[in-house]
């Protein structure tokens, strides 16, 4: 039987296949190349894996291209995607906070985030009255140069931060990798992903 995963690319990528291949896939790091499919080979079937950005891995597993993925709780909150979420992996700990300028005091109008819904839902909760500024990238400078008197991203060690005379105001919440599953996948599929699931389950529990 056939599986098909979705990951993201980067540090997680790596770090998703080495706790795969431990719970029993024959997967292994791809040599360096421009490929974005990954085909691996068991006694049951093929194994796809489709290296994506962040953002797509819910839209994949949501509408059944893959089985199965890896992504960020803060991905899959601002994504808004019907995915069955069971397991936590703890792994690429963060968290998605508000970040000012050290000391800033003025309204805040404008919020900048790569996190849209995500932050309209802070302002809703809030009962702010302020514009949400989508951006892709070094969000941080948008609190820096103006741009917003406010950012939401995420934050890891805050070195970023401190490095930029910025400071965290409030933690909207905390996030980690989380292993999803396209629902269709966990009924038509459950003779493969079921044990998946639960030798996953056993990985972490032991770390």
């Amino acid at each position: 039987m056939n599986l098909t995963i979705a990951l993201p690319k980067g540090r997680v990528f790596e770090e998703a296949l080495e706790l795969l291949a431990k719970a029993g896939l024959p997967l292994m790091l791809p040599e360096k190349s421009r490929a974005l499919m990954h085909t691996f080979r068991d006694e049951t079937g093929e194994i796809t894996v489709y290296e994506l950005r962040n953002s797509d891995v819910p839209i994949y597993v949501d509408l059944g291209v893959a089985d199965i993925g890896i992504v960020g709780k803060d991905v899959l909150m601002e994504a808004g995607r019907q995915v069955y979420e069971p397991l936590d992996l703890n792994f690429s700990h963060c968290r998605i906070s508000l970040i000012r300028e050290r000391g800033a005091t003025s309204t805040i109008q404008r919020i900048a985030s790569k996190f849209p819904r995500i932050t309209q839902r802070y302002i809703a909760e809030k009962g702010i009255t302020a514009e949400v500024i989508k951006l892709s990238g070094n969000i941080e400078l948008a609190a820096m140069t103006g741009l917003a008197e406010a950012v939401i991203d995420i934050v890891q060690t805050g070195s970023t931060l401190k490095a930029n005379n910025l400071e965290e105001i409030e933690v909207l919440g905390h996030s980690s990798a989380r292993l999803i599953v396209n629902r269709a996948s966990l009924k038509l599929k459950a003779e493969r992903i079921r044990p998946l699931i639960s030798s996953l389950q056993e990985l972490v529990k032991a770390s």
